[in-house]
Formats: C-alpha cells, sequence, structure tokens
C-alpha cells in the first residue's frame, strides 16, 4: 500500500460502499484528476436531464397525434 492511502475494506467501511462498488469507481474514476471527475459528473446528470426531456417530449408528441386522428 502507498503511504496516504487507504485500502479498499478501510475505504468501503468509511464511505459505506461496498468493496464491489469501491473497485467500479476506481476504474471509472481512477485515472481523473478532480475537477475532471467533476466534470464527468455534471454531464451525466446533464445528459440524463435531456433523455427525460426528449421521452417527455416524445410523449406528448404521441398523444398530440392520437388526439389529431380522433378529430
Amino acid at each position: 500500500m502507498e503511504s496516504g492511502r487507504k485500502t479498499v475494506v478501510a475505504a468501503s467501511r468509511e464511505y459505506g460502499a461496498s468493496e464491489a462498488s469501491i473497485y467500479k469507481w476506481k476504474i471509472k474514476y481512477g485515472g481523473l484528476e478532480v475537477n475532471e471527475a467533476k466534470r464527468l459528473r455534471e454531464l451525466e446528470q446533464e445528459n440524463s436531464k435531456l433523455k427525460r426531456m426528449v421521452a417527455n417530449l416524445m410523449l406528448e408528441k404521441e398523444a398530440i397525434e392520437e388526439a389529431l386522428k380522433k378529430l
């Protein structure tokens, strides 16, 4: 273990996450700087929001099309 680094077991206990989650996070974010990881998270949240918006617009479009068919 490198100086100043925690073991996966210690980190999982401290943060209340499973060891598997710690390993997954390490794979996903291990090579990133803190600002890069924050930006990635922001982009993922924005992407999720945009996907929900598109889904809602598609539902509205379908409802409008159904209403127009009945006219």
